[in-house]
């Protein structure tokens, strides 16, 4: 039996009491990569933050990323008929049922936002969506999550050209996907946008999708309830015409812009121990920069993103 299944007879409110226990201890470790590279990511998206807010705010994101971690590890093992049970509350369910009725095929756009995989049980109700897959180093745990995926719908595809072309086949056909494109691609893979105010790299996967093939797009997150008591999934219209825009510039900053409306509502819910900005020009990567070029950089482009605010604001 792969050792991860003991997961299956642990309850949940165990697992969440000890992966609490473990975000108490790293958030004790100020030095540690996980809590340097947060660190690292709210300076650069919320530069005008108080430090006095800032320790409340890594404690709640090291906390919520092990509770999504642990329930994550918790849908795989569990029936997705379990998965389905913890969700309360759908907000906005119309949006997605009108999206997934669209005869061009839809996109969930799904950024690693709360406990994405809880959701994927219950999106899979709708259909059999294309998704790709890209196995993890561990064997072991590999083998877990692709057992724990293999009792949904979903058609597993790689992460390349023919992973590409079967989703596109599933949108012409009227069927649909779900794409997390917020990771950093390979340079050959994405554009420099901005995100947050920082000009990164970004992937364009989505966006080109949306273009060719004109399918909805429709956010989708899955957010611990604050009374501890199960998940509520939040669906989001992404209608904005630069998300089809031809230029792929273009249409991969709107679709960054609304990422950014997604979790800007639960900000502390996102996985900001992730490098997303480890390829930016004229820095590099900031996760290895010293703190006078971190500091200059950030003092840099906060001005330049206050005159662009300013001088827009007198053209209207």
């Amino acid at each position: 039996m792969n050792p991860y299944q003991i997961f299956k007879y642990v309850p949940l409110s165990v697992l969440q009491i000890l992966a609490r226990f473990v975000a108490w201890i790293i958030v004790w470790l100020p030095n540690s990569s996980l809590v340097r590279t947060i660190k690292v990511n709210i300076l650069l998206v919320s530069p005008a933050l108080p430090d006095s807010h800032k320790p409340s705010l890594i404690r709640d994101i090291v906390r919520n990323q092990s509770l999504s971690s642990v329930e994550s590890i918790k849908s795989w093992a569990m029936s997705p008929e379990w998965s389905i049970a913890q969700i309360r509350e759908v907000y906005d369910k119309d949006l997605l049922l009108e999206g997934l009725a669209s005869p061009n095929g839809m996109l969930a756009i799904v950024p690693h936002l709360g406990t994405w995989e809880m959701m994927n049980a219950w999106l899979n109700q709708f259909g059999a969506p294309t998704i790709m897959y890209k196995p993890v180093k561990n064997k072991l745990a590999n083998n877990f999550i692709l057992q724990g995926r293999a009792r949904l719908n979903a058609t597993l595809v790689p992460t390349d050209g023919s992973g590409v072309k079967e989703i596109f086949k599933t949108l012409k056909r009227g069927g649909f996907s779900i794409i997390l494109p917020d990771h950093v691609p390979e340079p050959s893979g994405g554009v420099i946008v901005p995100f947050f105010g920082i000009k990164t790299l970004t992937s364009t996967l989505a966006s080109k999708l949306a273009n060719k093939t004109k399918c909805a797009l429709v956010g989708l997150s899955c957010i611990r309830r604050d009374d501890k008591d199960g998940f509520d999934i939040y669906c989001y219209k992404l209608d904005d015409p630069a998300l089809y825009d031809r230029d792929v510039s273009v249409a991969t900053h709107a679709l960054n812009q609304a990422m950014e409306r997604m979790i800007k509502a639960h900000f502390s819910h996102y996985m900001w121990s992730y490098r997303r900005f480890k390829r930016v020009p004229l820095l590099g990567n900031p996760y290895r920069a010293d703190e006078t070029t971190l500091a200059d950089f950030i003092c840099n482009n906060y001005s330049a993103n206050s005159n662009a605010t300013t001088d827009n604001s007198k053209d209207t």
